[in-house]
């Protein structure tokens, strides 16, 4: 499992205040973060949505698992960092209830009608509380690659019952788009951060494309003049690149980072 990668802010809970929530704000922040020119500014417009919705402290995560054994994390923290710290000194992201929730189900959710299913999972829920989270909305941010991409934001506060009332329904819908918008922005620098590190060109995704529809070498060297050693010998290269041991795996990491 790779290190999570992290980027954190701090929010000073406010336990004990009543929740202001600016719906309009919110509406406005949303359509900024697509067009963010770094990390810091998406972290920057996250932490003001976060206050928005009447949190008191927000985490969002993208996890890719680019096959069975290799699970990568990226995430956004708008709390104390000390959690950051602590989630991955301790591997939480491997009892995590609230991520676990988010791979099998799309609904927004508050933590609290969510059952924990081991031991490890109940020291999460402590964890997570001595941290700021006694209460929390889970968002899930679904993706196009199913469970191979999944994308969650943690709304969190002090006060164990700050998503209730009248507002929590606008504070669910808004909480589930700003998850969806931050799950987009990730992996659109995922994505950069592949093609400048790999120096994939236009002909290399041009094979990824042919490989993902299941074309062989034959068919592939019939279409471009080539014979068939030349588009395997090509292929070589371009599995190099990307760190597949094999074209169908170069492919697959295409898809995954949203290149094909």
């Amino acid at each position: 499992m790779r290190p999570l990668q992290s980027t954190s802010d701090r929010i000073e809970p406010a336990s004990g205040m009543p929740a202001m929530v600016d719906n309009a704000r919110v509406l406005q922040i949303l359509p900024l973060i697509p067009d963010a020119r770094s990390t810091g500014e998406v972290i920057s417009l996250f932490r003001e949505a976060v206050v928005g919705l009447g949190a008191d402290a927000g985490v969002f995560l993208s996890c890719l698992r680019d096959d069975a054994t290799r699970t990568s994390f990226r995430s956004l923290w708008a709390c104390d960092p000390s959690w950051a710290a602590d989630y991955a000194f301790h591997r939480r992201y491997e009892h995590d209830p609230w991520l676990r929730y988010a791979s099998g189900d799309a609904e927004p959710m508050r933590s609290k009608q969510l059952i924990c299913s081991s031991p490890e999972e109940i020291a999460f829920i402590r964890a997570a509380a001595e941290h700021g989270f006694a209460s929390a909305l889970i968002a899930p941010a679904p993706s196009s690659v199913g469970l191979s991409r999944v994308g969650v934001l943690y709304l969190g506060s002090a006060d164990p019952e700050r998503f209730e009332g009248e507002k929590y329904p606008q504070v669910r819908v808004l909480a589930r788009s700003l998850s969806m918008e931050l799950h987009h922005a990730i992996a659109k620098s995922m994505r950069e951060e592949l093609l400048q590190g790999s120096s994939l060109t236009e002909a290399d995704l041009h094979l990824l494309r042919c490989e993902a529809a299941g074309n062989s070498s034959k068919v592939i060297g019939a279409a471009m003049n080539l014979e068939a050693k030349t588009i395997d010998s090509r292929f070589q290269r371009l599995n190099a690149k990307l760190g597949a041991p094999d074209r169908r795996s170069a492919a697959r990491i295409a898809h995954l980072y949203g290149l094909l």
